[in-house]
């Protein structure tokens, strides 16, 4: 069983905590409703799927492979670490079936209060259920090589900005009190960190490389489906251009980087 010292476990939740904390910064933006900038917005999405698709293939599914040939041998520990990249991937979807995730579904204008009021519940509840996945993958990754999880967290860092967002305005725009609308987004937020350490908590005491391989594989699969199926279409909705694409390029360029200069 692997064994973590109190600051290793310390950084990786640290490192958890300042990925959630993005989602309250994007509340901010509703102090600036008017002051938007699709474009920009279409690039940071784009941006963190590209970092979060390349970390899952290059990195953490590597972790999967390595620790689940450390036990079963090649190549079965590749196979096995496919099941459950595909089983990550099946997760999410089994959730999004159960709460669809509102995201990039923002709605401020031509709505009545009550209404409103349902809509930023609903945004709230569903980002909350997706985003304790998040944090036991930023906790993880971190936790296992803080190269790998720091720019992850930054990926997911960006992605949570427009959930924010998204809790945020029709919240405000429902209630007119700012705080009700930070707090909203503040309850959300902390699912992260406490999926982390409800994660950390169960897995604990049964971390043997199986175990690790199962959790990186899955994580992996969780990441691309995530940036496949809400990143990149939310920064398609945004964009007027390419910068989808250059979003998506400099991302992966971006975190290529940071492992070659960091390795």
């Amino acid at each position: 069983m692997q064994v973590y010292d109190t600051s290793q476990i310390s950084l990786a939740f640290a490192v958890c905590v300042g990925a959630a904390l993005a989602t309250i910064i994007g509340s901010v933006f509703i102090l600036r409703a008017k002051v938007d900038n699709p474009r920009l917005l279409a690039f940071g999405l784009a941006f963190a799927a590209g970092a979060m698709v390349y970390v899952s293939l290059v990195e953490i599914f590597v972790k999967s492979v390595t620790a689940f040939t450390s036990i079963h041998g090649d190549p079965d520990g590749y196979k096995f670490a496919t099941l459950a990249f595909f089983g990550g991937m099946a997760l999410l979807v089994a959730l999004d079936r159960l709460v669809p995730n509102p995201h990039g579904d923002i709605q401020v204008k031509g709505e009545e209060g009550a209404k409103l009021k349902r809509v930023g519940l609903m945004a709230a509840l569903a980002i909350t259920a997706h985003n304790v996945p998040e944090g036991m993958a930023t906790f993880f990754a971190t936790l296992d090589d803080p190269v790998v999880g720091a720019p992850l967290a930054i990926a997911i860092a960006v992605h949570n900005i427009p959930e924010g967002v998204s809790i945020a305005i029709p919240v405000y725009y429902a209630t007119g009190s700012r705080m009700k609308a930070l707090g909203a987004v503040t309850i959300s937020a902390l699912a992260e960190p406490l999926g982390a350490a409800v994660g950390y908590a169960v897995l604990a005491p049964y971390l043997t490389p199986s175990v690790f391989g199962a959790v990186f594989g899955a994580i992996a699969g969780a990441m691309v489906f995530l940036s496949m199926d809400e990143l990149l279409p939310a920064a398609k909705r945004y964009s007027t251009g390419h910068e989808t694409a250059y979003g998506l390029v400099l991302g992966m360029a971006a975190l290529a980087l940071s492992l070659v200069l960091f390795k």
